[in-house]
């Protein structure tokens, strides 16, 4: 394990006892745990993307914000729903926020998980021929993708007082190291097999939609090594970056036992988007079981990137002392060093 972080839901609203968490608390207290993070030396903070629900919503501005509070860490976001995407409007501001931050953007797209809405994407000015809407995320990709490639898109008016040139016309502004900075959330086979063909990097999801009763860890690793092999076939120069997400919380407190000391001990079987899925387990026990248990993990293994998925509505403080935790205790056993 070279990097972890953290994966953040954002969710924010009523907590109980007549307190209230805002949509402003959620992102303010998102600056203050990037920057107490990036103070540890830890690699990489990222947000959950999801619309007509209070969680992160428009990552953009609060990813900038970020990058101007810190100095090292990767932002980012696991992930954008490009059915929602106007593509070469998320072009450009990606391609700000990476300068912005002096290419520490970590941009993980997708065709996204379940919506509270349904067909959210046609309210937003969109329509797909596929129920799930693949078809539209998949064309929105493409254009992206072209746009951050830096092709031209739009014919350059002659008349025009403004610019200089002739002929098509590529998005502004560019940034160089931009796609090699973006990945591909994936939770089949063949999404993963089609994000290594692209030269993407791979954000494997929380789940496998496959069922078939060997463990998550195991199904994951194998859909990892399907996006090497793919990569590797398609002759892409470099080595391709794979990030895994596990809910892990080292208990060393009374406090910790009591969110978490009765969690899932196993991994969830369940039905997203009408497939039979695996959903990982959560992994809470004292830190040095943890490093046991966290070493039989296939796709920990396999992968480069641990982000943690963190109840952000727990707060700054809670959430800072767990990833401290994580990382004077169990990271540096898996491989783990401190970006410094």
């Amino acid at each position: 394990m070279e990097r972890f972080g953290t994966l953040s839901f954002g969710h924010y609203g009523p907590l109980g006892g007549g307190r209230q968490l805002t949509a402003a608390d959620s992102m303010l207290q998102a600056i203050d745990l990037a920057q107490g993070m990036d103070d540890l030396g830890v690699n990489g903070i990222a947000f959950r993307v999801h619309h007509f629900a209070r969680q992160q919503a428009s990552p953009m501005p609060l990813l900038a914000a970020i990058a101007a509070k810190t100095e090292r860490i990767e932002m980012g976001t696991g992930v954008i729903d490009m059915r929602y995407e106007n593509p070469l409007y998320l072009a450009e501001e990606a391609a700000a926020v990476d300068l912005i931050s002096g290419g520490r953007l970590a941009l993980g797209v997708s065709r996204g998980s379940p919506e509270t809405v349904v067909r959210g994407y046609e309210a937003f000015g969109y329509t797909a021929e596929d129920p799930r809407g693949a078809d539209l995320a998949r064309d929105h990709f493409d254009l992206f993708w072209r746009a951050i490639h830096g092709e031209g898109l739009a014919e350059r008016d002659a008349d025009s007082p403004f610019g200089a040139g002739s002929g098509l016309q590529q998005i502004e502004p560019q940034s160089p190291g931009l796609p090699s900075r973006v990945w591909w959330g994936s939770g089949t086979r063949g999404t993963a097999e089609w994000a290594g063909r692209e030269g993407l990097n791979l954000m494997s999801s929380t789940l496998v939609t496959e069922a078939d009763g060997r463990p998550f860890d195991v199904l994951q690793a194998e859909q990892i090594a399907a996006f090497r092999a793919a990569w590797a076939e398609a002759g892409h120069p470099g080595t391709p970056r794979v990030s895994v997400s596990r809910s892990i919380f080292p208990i060393t407190t009374a406090e910790d036992e009591m969110y978490f000391g009765h969690s899932q001990e196993g991994d969830g079987i369940g039905y997203i988007d009408g497939f039979r899925s695996t959903f990982g387990k959560t992994y809470a026990a004292a830190p040095d079981v943890l490093v046991d248990q966290l070493k039989q993990d296939a796709a920990i293994a396999a992968a480069d990137t641990l982000m943690l998925t963190i109840p952000s509505q727990l707060g700054v403080a809670f959430n800072l002392r767990v990833v401290q935790s994580f990382a004077e205790h169990v990271a540096p056993a898996l491989g783990w060093k401190p970006t410094r």
